[in-house]
């Protein structure tokens, strides 16, 4: 079995999510746990704009939770 391993496994991250509406869904400061990945639950049926920063970088973007959509992102890279 293979698995993957995020690069900031315990670090501290800024997560700021918005619905379709511009609706706060997530506002908090969230700890990556050991496989290094943020765990996001988020309402079915909607598109979601994502914005994490940590330690002066950022990334962001688009994430969609439709039947069909990837339960999985792992394209956000801090720069």
């Amino acid at each position: 079995m293979t698995g993957c391993q995020g690069e900031l496994a315990g670090e501290e991250f800024d997560v700021l999510i918005k619905d379709s509406d511009g609706n706060i869904v997530i506002d908090e400061t969230m700890t990556a746990p050991d496989h290094g990945f943020l765990d996001l639950w988020l309402p079915r049926n909607d598109t979601y704009h994502v914005a994490i920063g940590h330690d002066g970088k950022t990334t962001g973007g688009e994430i969609s939770t439709f039947e069909g959509d990837d339960t999985c992102i792992t394209t956000m890279q801090l720069s």
